[in-house]
């Protein structure tokens, strides 16, 4: 069974509550929580739903805004969707294999690209590289 056909139950099983609470609830993390915002050693950004590879390590950045920041995705890892919750209208990026909603897109970060991913922690699992 592919990732994006799971059923809640199963996604439940895989996931520890928060995870499932952001990745398939499309819920939030508090800012600052997550451990991933500390972490720069070299590596790579996984899904945490699937093990989709998102973003590598060198396009990490401190945004100081409380998330994991990333200034580009791996070609084809991500989509996007208009979200219109909160009474704002944002970019949501899902993960592009099993549908995970990791966060917003905003087009306020530096060169080379000008986006900022502002991503929940707990929807990445980081795999550092192997030397």
């Amino acid at each position: 069974m592919a990732d994006n056909e799971k059923t809640e139950a199963e996604w439940r099983k895989t996931l520890t509550p928060e995870q499932f609470r952001i990745l398939r609830e499309h819920g939030t993390e508090r800012p600052g929580s997550s451990p991933l915002n500390a972490e720069h050693r070299a590596g790579e950004y996984l899904c945490a739903g699937c093990g989709e590879k998102l973003f590598e390590s060198d396009t990490k950045f401190d945004a100081h805004c409380g998330w994991p920041s990333f200034h580009t995705a791996r070609d084809g890892a991500t989509r996007t969707k208009t979200d219109n919750s909160h009474l704002m209208t944002r970019t949501e990026v899902l993960c592009a294999k099993c549908g995970g909603h990791l966060g917003h897109v905003f087009d306020d970060g530096p060169a080379p690209t000008g986006l900022r991913y502002c991503m929940n922690g707990a929807a990445l699992n980081f795999d550092p590289e192997k030397k």
